[in-house]
């Protein structure tokens, strides 16, 4: 009886325990009270919201522009459209300069182009004309020592005089195909044929019979063409008048 008594009263005073002890909430109700809190706190009330609406109305009603702003005045809408007029102009006169510049430097720009193409194409044909120019007495020596070993054998040379000739003369056409190949080709006049003062350089002149006036009457050495460049005239002499 007595331990029944007991435990009734450990049960009453166990029931009287948990209704006084606080509700204990987790971890994630606790969040979403603190997140409504704060839009609740954030939130505009109506009042707030309707000023703010007049506001922007307000601001767009400012935007537009006031009838009674608007000058009457006739001399400051006349000065008012002369100043819009003078940018205008001024605008337009910078314009005008820039497309002049713009012009000139375009055309600046494909003369300079034309320019290097054409010291590009001269540097290739006569870029070996001081070259060529230089290995003409070799060609003259070789040609006079033709002349030479030819005089001296006769119309028939024989043994090492015919080598030395048949020798020269290989040289001689070697020497003419690598003149070919770059370009430089020979001017070789005809005793009697016209004198041509652009292609011939008269070394002296002299009265022949039987000639006429600005007839070739010799050939001293051969000229040379670097393509359509003369690189040396040819020498010749010259018949003048015959005297009476």
């Amino acid at each position: 009886m007595a331990k029944a008594k007991k435990k009734s009263a450990d049960s009453k005073s166990e029931t009287r325990i948990e209704d006084a002890a606080p509700e204990v909430m987790s971890l994630d109700e606790m969040l979403a009270e603190a997140i409504e809190a704060e839009a609740a706190n954030d939130a505009p009330s109506d009042d707030e919201a309707e000023s703010e609406v007049a506001a922007s109305e307000d601001k767009t009603v400012s935007l537009a522009p006031d009838p009674a702003d608007a000058s009457d005045d006739p001399e400051e809408a006349a000065a008012d459209a002369a100043e819009i007029a003078e940018e205008i102009e001024t605008l337009r006169n910078e314009r005008d300069d820039m497309r002049d510049r713009f012009m000139r430097a375009l055309a600046d720009a494909e003369n300079a182009r034309k320019r290097g193409e054409r010291d590009r194409r001269e540097a290739e044909q006569y870029g070996g004309s001081k070259l060529s120019r230089d290995m003409l007495p070799v060609h003259d020596n070789l040609k006079r020592a033709l002349d030479a070993a030819r005089d001296a054998a006769g119309e028939k040379p024989e043994g090492d005089t015919k080598a030395l000739i048949e020798g020269v003369e290989l040289t001689m056409r070697e020497l003419l195909s690598v003149f070919g190949k770059h370009g430089v080709r020979p001017v070789s006049p005809d005793v009697g044929g016209k004198f041509d003062p652009q292609i011939h350089q008269a070394m002296f002149e002299a009265p022949v019979p039987g000639t006429k006036a600005g007839e070739i009457i010799q050939v001293m050495a051969d000229g040379f063409m670097l393509h359509d460049r003369l690189l040396r005239p040819a020498q010749v002499g010259v018949s003048s008048t015959p005297k009476s």
